[in-house]
């Protein structure tokens, strides 16, 4: 039997991948408490009602949020389950994978489109209150920003946790002569309802620490979370002590809803590819297929309508005058370059943190107990989500404002939060063809000598190119899209698509928003699809 090697590439890189990931975490708290040090007082003076007033909203949202998007979820995925030949239902599943391509704030237009105060249904709205519409703004329009964007998530969950009954308890079922709530009761249930608390935390986590939805639809203090007040107090009012107290609270937050879904054993990412449906050997009912049917056309109403509101707004701007833009073009090579360099970061680390990991297992397989290293090598991108990309923003902000010109290093901190802020999503596409590679050829390259860079190009490329394209787009969409680090290092100077698509909202220029939108929409989506199309190839 083959021993492994008492150095290995894999893990030297492992090592490198994790203190960048530590550097960066790590500077982010530094400046949180070098700034809470410098001025003690002041952050003690930040304990006031409008802290506890933003806490309590921040939660409040955030749990509302959950159950309007959980509770319909059940139903949707049942309904879906019960019909797996449903007409159009592979085009619904991946209808439903959309708004997890589309950036927050494109949505966010979308929805502003269809339901705001001047949206395609302000009249109905109108003539149904018997006044004028006032828009969507404040605590409903968060609500169904979140619903739209974690309704369709949850749906794919629960309708994977139906997917794992077995068919013989369905058969059994059938030769029993169960009808609907029977079989609901004593097979479907007991499935959905050991995937609940997961997908339940999950869809908490991702309204607590939502950011851009909350900035651009939340329309005051009343409706303001923890994150925008860290922007607020940094950008708008520059009250460092608020904004340290704000992040810990922030960081503490998300600390405790993180390890919750750890205890819960909670997919964190989420997965955009289902199992095929087992048969189903229950025949359904009249009255039940209708109650379906009109389940799946609400659900199917409520995620496409903002897509088709962007699309139609997007189309009513000046395409043709905004293209021609210098702000607009420079916007969108400056979105472009970003983009690419954090895509290719984050790939990088984490094929790092995978190939040592995998490393360090072949040691403990062989007789070693497993190391910290490993342990932190497995976990390490999935800390990341415990701080969310204005907390890193924020953290660096206070640390860099003293030393540099914090605007002028925008470009390096828009890459490293964005890169890293992917690499959970990077490892879960890349890690399962590492793994299932290193099965087939560890063997032979122990045997040979093979390592390094000759192991990778010449051993694992051929199985990993597909999934690493498919992790590079899916980054390259995430970074594409996001407006938590830009937020705060944006400038005239470094301006990204997101950032000029809501400097175009500040000053009421709605059209060129809609387009520019169209613009950001279409380009993330067709990088969500490369990915997707990238990844089913793969399995063929």
């Amino acid at each position: 039997m083959q021993s492994a090697p008492r150095s290995d590439s894999r893990v030297t890189a492992g090592i490198i991948a994790l203190a960048a990931v530590a550097v960066l975490v790590g500077g982010a708290f530094v400046g949180l408490i070098l700034e809470s040090a410098r001025d003690p007082s002041g952050a003690l003076a930040a304990f006031d009602s409008y802290l506890l007033r933003v806490a309590r909203f921040t939660l409040w949202q955030a749990l509302l949020s959950t159950l309007l998007s959980v509770a319909p979820a059940l139903m949707v995925a049942r309904a879906l389950s019960r019909h797996p030949n449903f007409p159009g239902r592979r085009l619904i599943l991946q209808l439903f994978t959309v708004p997890l391509a589309l950036p927050a704030i494109v949505a966010a237009l979308g929805i502003l489109a269809l339901y705001g105060r001047a949206g395609y249904f302000a009249g109905v709205f109108a003539g149904l209150g018997g006044g004028e519409w006032p828009g969507i703004y404040g605590l409903s329009g968060i609500l169904v920003a979140h619903v739209f964007f974690n309704l369709p998530l949850a749906t794919r969950l629960f309708l994977e946790a139906l997917g794992t009954i077995p068919a013989d308890q369905w058969r059994l079922a059938s030769q029993l002569g169960m009808c609907a709530r029977p079989a609901f009761r004593l097979i479907e249930w007991p499935a959905l309802r050991a995937a609940l608390p997961g997908v339940a935390g999950l869809v908490f986590m991702l309204c607590i620490t939502s950011f851009t939805i909350v900035l651009t639809l939340g329309g005051g203090p009343a409706a303001t979370t923890l994150e925008v007040a860290i922007y607020q107090a940094l950008r708008f009012d520059f009250d460092p002590a608020r904004a340290v107290v704000l992040t810990l609270l922030q960081i503490a937050l998300t600390f405790i809803v993180v390890v919750a879904l750890m205890r819960l054993g909670a997919n964190t990412v989420g997965d955009a590819n289902l199992p095929v449906a087992p048969r189903r050997y229950l025949s359904v009912g009249r009255l039940e297929s209708v109650l379906n049917t009109c389940l799946i056309a609400l659900a199917l109403l409520f995620v496409a309508g903002p897509m088709l509101a962007t699309v139609f707004s997007g189309l009513e701007a000046d395409l043709g005058r905004l293209a021609g833009e210098e702000a607009v073009r420079r916007a969108t090579l400056t979105s472009a370059g970003l983009a690419l360099l954090a895509a290719l970061l984050s790939v990088t680390l984490s094929l790092a943190l995978i190939a040592s990991r995998r490393a360090l297992a072949l040691r403990r397989r062989l007789g070693n107990a497993m190391s910290l290293l490993e342990h932190a090598a497995d976990t390490g991108a999935g800390f990341v989500l415990v701080v969310p990309p204005i907390v890193l923003g924020a953290g660096w902000f206070l640390a860099l404002r003293n030393v540099t010109d914090v605007f002028a290093v925008a470009p390096v901190m828009v890459v490293a939060v964005n890169a890293v802020m992917a690499m959970p999503f990077a490892v879960r596409t890349i890690r399962p063809a590492y793994d299932a590679a290193s099965e087939r050829h560890e063997r032979l390259c122990l045997a040979l000598g093979i390592s390094g860079w000759s192991r990778l190009s010449l051993i694992d490329w051929p199985s990993l190119r597909r999934p690493l394209a498919t992790g590079f787009a899916f980054a390259m969409a995430l970074s594409l899209g996001d407006l938590g680090a830009i937020a705060l290092f944006g400038s005239d100077s470094v301006q990204t698509l997101p950032y000029l698509l809501l400097a175009r909202m500040g000053s009421y220029r709605t059209a060129d928003a809609a387009g520019l939108a169209l613009l950001l929409g279409l380009v993330c989506l067709m990088l969500v699809v490369a990915a997707d199309w990238l990844g089913r190839e793969g399995k063929s």
